[in-house]
């Protein structure tokens, strides 16, 4: 459900467009909103000084989480007015905005009547797939409180919904709680009945209370800062490297997608079953194939990668519009292995590490300070991501219906200089789309990456999978 696709790929046909932004007066109440004591999430302050810097280097930044589906008939405007408002209202991530103080820390100002949000509706006339997108790019950036959009395509028998929110307030996972409460509630709304009754959503400033409270007890001598320091240490003193290049650095480009099917249904299933003879789980079955392709492009012994994972640790903030993601650092060895033992060194690896998920690598680099070598990344950082949607927090039924109203998540693409790598499981099989800076040399060697990574995957799939560890240099790394 959450695979995404670039926002340039969105084409369909022309339609009417309405969109939603804050009135005048909503604006106005919001810009007096009194400085909050709560601090921002280490994401959201990473996400916020990451824009900045962008901004003042003439660079644009991948922001932006475009959800879309189809709906049959004529919007009802009046209706959408009010599930929108209330969305708005029910998640307090939205009753914040930012800025820089005087000493150049991020400060939050919170509205104290979330009854103040009121967003209204423009209609803007036909537009087609290249302006409705400039439109939606067009969201205002994270250092702006309406930095989320709202918006109808109408057509003749249907319209399509979009939702654009800058990163700053939301992260992948809450695409699920989105579709579900703003669908079902537009529905009841519609058609006449009273508003669905949802469950309690948690609150984002709490959980950034939480973060914070947790992340200044923590020092070196904490066994999950111990193990971040040691994976930094094992990869030259910073995060590591995709294995192949990625074209000069220097060099500012934007960002492109690649799609590839690594197995279809079939195949994904013999895989799972070489996964539960190994003793693990798909997912470690997806860093088992990642590494030893590493292993095979490269010759290295070991492999390392950054995963990301959800902290939500409650049923209410499942339900919460945030941005609740960490990053588990995980570390495989390879050399003379077969699959089997791979995966279960690469399940280990994560299962044991989940908890360092709570640890965000910005605050490893203020405690870190003091150690010699240790030092922020540089650009080709990897990040490999897996998702089954037929598991939790995903529901079979409502990615079906997902999928049954033409569903997408798109994005923005900015300037890009790391290598982000999604890995979904389907019921038509399982894909990687994978996040890279569009060059030539980078688009090379991407696809030469995940060409090595389908044939590791179809090898175990197939039964071939006894050994599958030993080096095969490319060309591009002599």
């Amino acid at each position: 459900m959450v695979a995404l696709t670039a926002v340039h790929d969105w084409v369909d046909a022309p339609g009417t467009v309405v969109s939603w932004t804050p009135s005048p007066g909503c604006l106005a109440k919001v810009s007096d909103a009194p400085i909050s004591d709560v601090p921002p999430s280490y994401q959201q302050e990473q996400h916020i000084r990451s824009y900045r810097n962008h901004s003042a280097n003439g660079l644009e930044m991948a922001r932006l989480l475009i959800p879309a589906w189809n709906m049959p008939g004529r919007c009802d405007i009046r209706a959408m007015t009010y599930v929108i408002n209330s969305y708005l209202r029910r998640h307090d991530t939205y009753h914040s905005w930012f800025e820089f103080g005087d000493d150049d820390d991020v400060v939050r100002h919170t509205i104290s009547d979330p009854g103040a949000i009121q967003f209204v509706a423009t209609k803007h006339g036909e537009m087609n797939s290249g302006q409705w997108r400039q439109h939606v790019l067009d969201t205002p950036s994270p250092l702006q409180w309406d930095c989320f959009r709202f918006g109808v395509i109408q057509r003749a028998d249907h319209f399509t919904f979009y939702v654009s929110i800058d990163h700053l307030h939301a992260d992948a996972m809450f695409m699920v709680a989105l579709f579900v409460e703003m669908h079902m509630n537009y529905e009841a709304v519609a058609g006449g009945g009273a508003p669905i009754r949802l469950p309690e959503a948690g609150s984002y400033s709490d959980y950034c209370l939480r973060q914070r409270e947790f992340t200044a007890g923590l020092t070196l001598d904490s066994p999950d800062v111990r193990t971040w320091v040691e994976f930094l240490e094992k990869n030259g003193g910073t995060l590591p490297t995709f294995p192949l290049p990625l074209g000069d650095p220097s060099e500012p480009c934007s960002g492109d997608l690649l799609t590839v099917q690594l197995m279809d249904d079939h195949e994904t299933d013999r895989f799972e079953s070489a996964c539960t003879s190994a003793g693990v789980r798909f997912i470690g079955g997806v860093f088992a194939c990642a590494a030893i392709a590493h292993r095979e492009l490269t010759g290295d012994d070991d492999y390392y990668v950054i995963t990301p994972t959800t902290t939500r640790s409650t049923p209410a903030e499942f339900m919460t519009t945030g941005w609740f993601t960490g990053l588990v650092p995980v570390s495989v060895p390879v050399a003379a292995r077969s699959f089997a033992e791979v995966a279960r060194a690469a399940q280990a690896s994560f299962d044991s590490r989940m908890p360092v998920a709570n640890v965000p690598i910005e605050r490893v680099f203020e405690l870190a300070e003091s150690i010699p070598g240790i030092r922020p990344p540089g650009p080709g950082v990897p990040m490999l991501s897996y998702l089954d949607v037929g598991l939790p927090p995903l529901n079979p039924l409502i990615v079906s219906q997902w999928h049954g109203l033409n569903g997408h998540v798109y994005t923005d693409l900015g300037a890009a200089n790391q290598v982000g790598m999604w890995v979904n499981r389907r019921a038509e099989g399982t894909i990687i789309t994978v996040a890279y800076p569009d060059n030539l040399v980078a688009r090379e060697s991407v696809a030469e990456f995940v060409e090595q990574l389908k044939c590791i995957y179809l090898r175990v799939a197939e039964g071939r999978a006894e050994s599958v560890s030993s080096p095969r240099l490319p060309k591009a790394t002599v």
